[in-house]
């Protein structure tokens, strides 16, 4: 028997709670993992709560991310005791996830986790940390360096935001932090914004195209603010879009793309290719210091995090919540 969060859905409604599991809940995969850690994200939030349709079969155990050692793998890819960790590849969708103290896997999905980096570490960063890396990679493939000029972060407070001030700050970039939350200001300044403004300068609708200023975007909102973001990013520049907080409709011209030639960039995380995935955290691993991680991470056990996902949606969670599954 093992501990975890386990969704169920039948004639008495939708329904999440820590359970006590067997390995009957588990799933096909090659790769029984000992899960040390896991992470509590806004798509983790949606499934306990059931506020959006993540999960697809029940039951399920939730959880996007995970880092734990190999208990056995029958691929040959990984040995007993190699540590490991995992985002997304529908893990937490349709695939039990890391919200429990095992999980079996297809080894395909995973990767070694990084030496530079400790469990908890890793799940501090988890898929947030992760898609906020790739969404740079995207804008230094685009060639917005930064000598081109301020970078704009959506969503500021939120683990993606968070992260994408920190990593952008570190290789140099001016970053300006859009956020809900002023109150927070001196938090983002400590990662590393220059600026700090208001989010609902960007969350109403605004015009097709308004003055210049982003030499790109990283933007985990969506809706209007995606819409504003893009109408105001310099003359080819790039908008890195990676989530959608505000709502996943796009209510704009194309005005910015014509006139302007800008890229609006979509971010996937969840079936990246694995060396784009390992290039990735290896950046990460190399990029961020242990009193950042400590900054952005909150730690809670097994048995918060059904409390805890309606707090995050209800915009009560700064940063990273790290779940330590063998904490109750």
């Amino acid at each position: 028997m093992f501990k975890g969060i386990l969704i169920e859905k039948d004639d008495s409604g939708y329904r999440a709670a820590l359970n006590d599991l067997d390995d009957s809940v588990l799933m096909d995969g090659d790769t029984l993992v000992s899960v040390a850690y896991s992470t509590l994200n806004y798509k983790d939030a949606l499934a306990i709560t059931g506020k959006s349709p993540v999960v697809r079969k029940f039951p399920l155990i939730p959880g996007i991310d995970l880092v734990g050692s190999v208990i056995s793998c029958t691929s040959g890819k990984f040995k007993a005791g190699d540590q490991v960790l995992l985002n997304g590849f529908g893990v937490g969708e349709t695939h039990c996830g890391g919200l429990a103290q095992k999980a079996q896997l297809n080894s395909d999905w995973l990767i070694a986790l990084p030496k530079a980096l400790s469990a908890k570490q890793a799940m501090a960063i988890g898929t947030a940390g992760y898609t906020a890396m790739l969404c740079i990679m995207a804008l230094e493939k685009h060639g917005v360096m930064p000598n081109c000029g301020e970078i704009l972060v959506t969503g500021a407070n939120g683990g993606v935001g968070s992260y994408a001030i920190a990593l952008l700050a570190k290789l140099g970039y001016k970053v300006v932090a859009a956020t809900g939350r002023v109150a927070e200001a001196e938090y983002l300044k400590a990662l590393g914004a220059s600026e700090i403004i208001d989010r609902h300068t960007l969350s109403e609708p605004g015009r097709a195209l308004a003055k210049e200023r982003w030499a790109g975007v990283i933007d985990s909102v969506g809706s209007h603010t995606l819409v504003n973001a893009c109408a105001s990013t310099k003359y080819g520049g790039i908008v890195a879009a990676c989530g959608l907080a505000q709502g996943m409709d796009l209510p704009g011209s194309v005005a910015p793309f014509i006139l302007r030639g800008i890229t609006l960039a979509g971010i996937d995380s969840v079936m990246r290719p694995v060396k784009d995935r390992t290039e990735a955290w290896d950046r990460l691993a190399k990029l961020l210091d242990s009193k950042t991680l400590e900054d952005v991470a909150t730690e809670i056990g097994l048995a918060q995090v059904c409390d805890t996902a309606q707090h995050l949606l209800d915009g009560k969670v700064r940063g990273r919540i790290v779940v330590n599954v063998n904490q109750l």
